[in-house]
């Protein structure tokens, strides 16, 4: 059966997973606006919140990068009707991934203090920062198990099912903020930032419970682990391997941004927590078509019908633009009440309203470099994404950041060198696609 691409179709994969995707920002958001309106020391407490979950986005996007790789290659064999040969794959990852995760916890657990110290945390910040990370971290195994989870429901063209689970998840992690962090009278006391991080955690549980139950219960996919491995394990490692390295460069630049901004002030690494985690969500929101992108170019990969996936990514460049000159409008639209959401600090909101305005400015071009990056994953091309990540952080984002902090730009600074490492990721990739599949293409 030919694979669709109307725009019917497109949305069907896309929205549900542009819900799903929110569900991961919308987390710690929801912990920076509800701390960030605390009491006492909020400025603080916003600081110490944006560089535990820089941290976090850093383990979870370098071990979390199974979804991609599992998608990948379970819509290929869909595409090429041989789903058959890889449905113990899943399992084996998901034993492989939970594993390095419970390694990394016990080896990170010990040094948080020194670990946030090297974002250039101190004094009350630092101390808030581990003991969020001291909470945080035990659900870290548990996300790894969703996203897994959720690679696996793409590779087999379901976005439905990790929508579901991402809207519990993210309504019950709201509830709890509230309940934990301000307390309620005579049943809970409040906790402040402790109080967000275990309501992340019992989230994320809920999620990995629901997540297998649907697994287990609405695909053929069994979670059982079964040795020796699949003969894609190889090539399921060496993609990972590519990701991690292209992670590792993606970290990089959110660690130096972290510790510039951190460097510059309170108010200015609260104001960078407040616009990075904005950023991070129209990154998400853009992620849906990006994941239909993923999710169709691996099984039109597999059908060998290169002029539809020629004709996919125009449609998704369309698309992408679109949605991101609507998320750019609508955010100058309510521009000065957002700020407000996560703070009432003049100090904290002047330095975010300076930089916000290059947020919504990079929408549109984030949407291409997302949506051809979701492509290229579904293809299978990790190499090519590894490659180019690390150029555009080394010859693109660090020089530019070191030379708007030699003129004393701040926040600015930073954000300006997020819009050129965007567009250094975005138009080599859409250049490379057309070179590879246009000729194949006219022969298809």
């Amino acid at each position: 059966m030919s694979t669709s691409i109307s725009l019917k179709h497109i949305n069907k994969l896309a929205i549900p997973a542009l819900i799903a995707g929110v569900s991961e920002p919308i987390l710690s958001l929801t912990d920076a606006a509800v701390v960030g309106n605390v009491q006492n020391n909020p400025t603080e407490a916003l600081a110490a919140i944006g560089i535990v979950t820089t941290f976090l986005s850093m383990l979870i996007w370098i071990l979390g990068q199974t979804r991609s790789a599992i998608s990948s290659i379970i819509s290929q064999h869909v595409g090429a009707n041989k789903l058959d040969q890889v449905k113990d794959l899943p399992a084996q990852a998901i034993f492989l991934i939970t594993s390095l995760s419970l390694v990394i916890i016990a080896t990170t657990y010990p040094f948080a203090s020194q670990i946030f110290t090297l974002y250039n945390a101190s004094d009350l910040i630092l101390d808030y920062s581990i003991d969020y990370y001291k909470i945080r971290v035990f659900g870290f195994p548990f996300t790894l198990f969703v996203i897994a989870v959720f690679g696996t429901f793409r590779g087999l063209q379901n976005t439905f099912y990790p929508m579901i689970i991402a809207i519990i998840g993210a309504g019950l992690n709201v509830i709890l903020d509230f309940a934990f962090v301000y307390g309620i009278t005579g049943l809970i006391t409040p906790m402040h930032i402790k109080g967000a991080a275990y309501a992340s955690v019992i989230a994320q549980i809920v999620m990995a419970l629901i997540s297998g139950y649907l697994l287990l219960t609405k695909t053929a996919i069994p979670l059982r682990i079964t040795f020796p491995f699949n003969k894609q394990i190889g090539n399921f490692a060496l993609m990972i391997l590519n990701l991690f390295i292209r992670t590792l460069a993606l970290n990089i630049t959110l660690y130096f941004a972290t510790k510039f901004a951190t460097g510059y002030g309170k108010n200015y690494i609260a104001a960078y927590t407040i616009a990075i985690n904005l950023w991070f969500l129209g990154a998400f929101i853009i992620d849906g078509y990006a994941s239909a992108g993923n999710i169709l170019s691996g099984k039109l990969l597999g059908e060998k019908k290169y002029g539809t996936l020629l004709q996919l990514s125009n449609k998704l460049i369309k698309i992408g633009i679109l949605q991101g000159c609507i998320i750019a409008v609508l955010g100058a639209v309510f521009y000065y009440p957002i700020g407000h959401i996560f703070t009432k600090e003049p100090e904290v909101l002047k330095q975010f309203y300076n930089v916000f305005w290059i947020v919504l400015a990079m929408q549109p071009l984030c949407a291409l470099a997302f949506i051809f990056d979701g492509m290229f994953k579904g293809l299978g091309k990790m190499k090519d994404l590894r490659n180019l990540l690390l150029l555009s952080t080394i010859l693109v984002f660090l020089p530019i950041l070191f030379i708007a902090d030699h003129y004393d730009f701040k926040l600015k600074g930073i954000f300006i060198a997020f819009t050129f490492w965007i567009i250094a990721r975005g138009f080599p990739l859409i250049i490379k696609f057309r070179k590879q599949f246009s000729p194949l293409a006219q022969n298809n």
